[in-house]
């Protein structure tokens, strides 16, 4: 599912370049001039009955370029809407700061079933989202978040770390690093669907996001950031502090 999104956002993408081609040699027909500034107006009456009509009945040119610009059009729109409707969905299922957290079970890095219900009423829950093992903005994250374990302990919270990776891969990355806290794997990122949580970078990559869940199953906070690293550690501990 994720590589068709990223199909789906690169196809929208690409549909730009032939649209904006064929627009170009449509508004030279219409306009009758190979001058490049004819390409940079704005859409106007003469274009609008040109588009929808047949204002030039005996000019080749002017429909061959009209056919084309109508149907790169069509495909742009039906690309662009869907993409529109799609991401309004996802955010419309996001959580959100009062939220409970949905039920899920997912293997971690020792091919284990967790399950999330089985520690809600016991301990806070740190979930941090994280786009792959063994890049180094996620390696970077994931010792941050080893280093201050004991800290997490002492706070009555237990960490659990959610990428869409293999067991294969979680226990590799946990090993190579020393990493003392849970990672499960979310293959088909349906955790990730489950949450809400947001892509970044016009939707090409995985967002990395954390999540503070207080005993109650109530998300208390929430830490949006691709790029600041060890914000998502340093910011999970102060509102955990906060709530003694």
């Amino acid at each position: 599912m994720q590589m068709f999104e990223r199909l789906w956002l690169f196809l929208l993408i690409v549909s730009v370049f032939p649209l904006v081609y064929y627009r170009s040699q449509f508004r030279k027909a219409v306009y009758n001039s190979n001058r490049w500034v004819v390409l940079l107006g704005p859409f106007t009456h003469k274009e609008f009955k040109a588009f929808f009509g047949n204002i030039f009945p005996e000019k080749e040119k002017y429909h061959h370029f009209r056919n084309l610009y109508r149907l790169y059009s069509g495909i742009f729109i039906l690309l662009f809407s869907s993409f529109f409707i799609f991401n309004f969905s996802a955010k419309m299922n996001k959580l959100k700061i009062g939220s409970t957290i949905p039920g899920f079970i997912l293997p971690d890095q020792n091919g284990n079933l967790f399950d999330v219900t089985t520690v809600l009423g016991k301990k806070n829950l740190v979930i941090y989202f994280y786009p792959k093992d063994d890049t180094p903005g996620c390696t970077k994250e994931a010792c941050s978040f080893r280093d201050q374990f004991e800290v997490f302990k002492k706070e009555n919270a237990l960490i659990i770390g959610i990428s869409g990776q293999s067991v294969k891969s979680h226990e590799e990355f946990a090993t190579k690093y020393k990493l003392n806290y849970t990672l499960l794997s979310d293959e088909g990122n349906e955790v990730r669907k489950l949450f809400g949580v947001p892509n970044s970078f016009l939707g090409l990559f995985p967002g990395r996001v954390t999540y503070i869940i207080n005993k109650k199953g109530k998300v208390i906070y929430i830490f949006n950031s691709q790029t600041e690293i060890t914000k998502h550690v340093d910011e999970a501990l102060r509102i955990l502090k906060l709530l003694n």
